[in-house]
């Protein structure tokens, strides 16, 4: 009986291997499933630990969380080339900036993430179940994206609780993703609080998807992704102002930044 299940099992499977290799919908389908699913069962089995390592909510969660995530990529066949780490070197706060493309950003997030550093993060995450708890016990700051005044209220709070608890701020200033190989304009919610707070701003770039992950064409295979953390821009002596030619810096530099990670020729603002 028992060597019968074997040749069952090992039949089934090789069946749902030779199916991924036919049909790129069905390997889609069911790499994605498998990423909810480890996100899910880490998230839950990580959570108890930070409870009784650190006691509930606070960032120092965020160094277990990231040798948990971390180890992911190995099931993906993911690679990262990383530079410039230590443009994180700075004393005192900072905001970090970086392009925003998939679900798959969790894995590049927690590759280079600081000490020390919280997110921003949309406040419907927070009931998303266990990924909810575990996103709350290390400290993500949640914003209710629907409502401006609400948002404005939560991130001059951030700059209050930034420079009382000596945090860096990771803000994704897209504000959605956007899995194009290009980068959406900047909202300018990080550099009012950049400028609002004084601390520099540091720009993290991460290579484009678009080679090995695109829903659109059901596409997720092993690929290397490249990530730079460029210089710290400063911003003491800035005012509300400067806020826009600030975003415009940052989001050219960045913009350019991508293009050549990513092996694409730079092209104009806009085009």
């Amino acid at each position: 009986m028992e060597p019968g299940w074997l040749l069952w099992g090992a039949a089934v499977l090789l069946l749902l291997h030779l199916v991924m290799e036919l049909s790129p919908a069905v390997n889609f389908v069911l790499r994605i499933g498998f990423y909810y699913a480890l996100c899910i069962v880490c998230s839950g089995l990580t959570a108890p630990v930070c409870l009784l390592v650190n006691g509930g909510r606070t960032v120092k969660n965020m160094r277990i969380i990231k040798t948990v995530v971390k180890s992911f990529k190995y099931f993906f066949g993911l690679r990262f080339e990383v530079k410039g780490l230590e443009n994180f070197e700075v004393e005192g706060p900072a905001i970090i900036v970086s392009n925003h493309q998939s679900i798959l950003d969790m894995m590049g997030l927690m590759e280079v993430l600081p000490d020390g550093c919280v997110q921003v993060g949309k406040k419907e995450l927070m009931y998303a179940g266990t990924v909810g708890l575990i996103t709350y016990l290390g400290g993500v700051i949640f914003i209710n994206r629907k409502s401006t005044t609400s948002a404005k209220m939560v991130m001059a709070d951030v700059a209050k609780t930034m420079i009382a608890d000596n945090v860096k701020v990771w803000v994704y200033p897209e504000g959605t993703r956007n899995c194009t190989g290009d980068l959406l304009p900047f909202k300018k919610g990080a550099f009012h609080l950049a400028v609002q707070a004084q601390v520099p701003v540091i720009p993290v770039v991460y290579s484009s998807f678009t080679t090995f992950y695109n829903p659109k064409k059901n596409l997720f295979t092993s690929g290397k992704i490249k990530v730079e953390v460029l210089p710290r821009i400063e911003t003491k002596g800035l005012t509300p102002d400067d806020v826009s030619d600030l975003t415009d810096r940052c989001y050219n530099i960045m913009r350019e930044t991508l293009f050549r990670l990513s092996g694409r020729p730079a092209e104009g603002k806009g085009s």
